[in-house]
This record gives C-alpha cells, sequence and structure tokens, in this order.
C-alpha cells in the first residue's frame, strides 16, 4: 500500500513524467518531448497533476515526493475543459490512483468555472474504455477529431 499524493508538476518533473509516460502511458503524441512538457508547465503550471506514492511503512518524512505512478493534464482554456494522458503505473493500477487523480482535475475545472469536461481516449485502449466509464465518461459517437501537424 502506498500513502497517495496529488500535486502540480514542476519544471524539474519533466524528465521523470516523459520516462514514466514510456512506461505507462498508451501511445505516443506529438508534444511528447521536452519543449513540449516544459512548454505546458510554464504555460499552466497546475494543468499537470502527478500522483505520488510513498510506501506506508517507508517511515518517509512528510513532504517527500516519492515514485510517480500516474499523471493526468487537466487543461482548461476558458471555455472547455481537457483531459489528456491519464497514466497509471502497471504496477499500481486498479488502487484507485486514476479516481483520484480524476477528482483532483475536476476540482480545479469547477473551481476555474468549467461546466465540462472531455477526454482524449485512444479507440483501441478499452481498459481506457472502462476505466472512464466507471469515472462517469460517456463517449459521444457523433464526434470524430480532426487533427493537422502544424509543424514538419
Amino acid at each position: 500500500m502506498i500513502e497517495l499524493r496529488i500535486r502540480a508538476a514542476v519544471p524539474e518533473d519533466v524528465d521523470t513524467v516523459l520516462a514514466f509516460w514510456k512506461e505507462a502511458a498508451e501511445g505516443t503524441s506529438i508534444s511528447d518531448d521536452r519543449a513540449g512538457v516544459e512548454r505546458l508547465v510554464a504555460r499552466d503550471p497546475e494543468a499537470l497533476l502527478l500522483a505520488t506514492g510513498v510506501p506506508r511503512s517507508s517511515g518517509a518524512e512528510r513532504g517527500t515526493h516519492g515514485d510517480l505512478v500516474g499523471t493526468v493534464i487537466a487543461g482548461f482554456d476558458g471555455w472547455r475543459c481537457h483531459l489528456y494522458r491519464l497514466a497509471v503505473h502497471p504496477d499500481h493500477r486498479r488502487q484507485g490512483i486514476a479516481s483520484a487523480l480524476l477528482a483532483a482535475a475536476e476540482e480545479r475545472f469547477v473551481r476555474l468555472g468549467g461546466r465540462r469536461a472531455d477526454a482524449m481516449v485512444l479507440q483501441r485502449n478499452e481498459g481506457a474504455h472502462r476505466a472512464w466509464g466507471a469515472a462517469g465518461y460517456v463517449p459521444e459517437e457523433q464526434w470524430r477529431r480532426w487533427v493537422k501537424p502544424l509543424t514538419g
């Protein structure tokens, strides 16, 4: 068992987050690089939420960050609330970490005046579909994401 803490990422977390996503996140993004995550943290310091875990029996001091066990990006553009990169380390799934991250993201959105959240979820990631459904999210089949790379 771990003592779970949710906190906003700081610039020093960037490399740890990128390594974590390679192990725990499904798929990749064009923004999964140092510059992209640094830009996110600089532009909206509360958007990238990290779940860290300290073993309860470790006797670790208060304030110790512990190991990264989960992430979510809770982006708010002033109109819509968007969720990206919900990822939980494979060794720590089904322990309520995703639920805690989503609760923190939703609290952030409400505090900022948001009224509805949406999530980017890969079509093929059936495990994620179950997790998002359990959190109260439903797919909107009438919508399709359209994308255009702006570089390269």
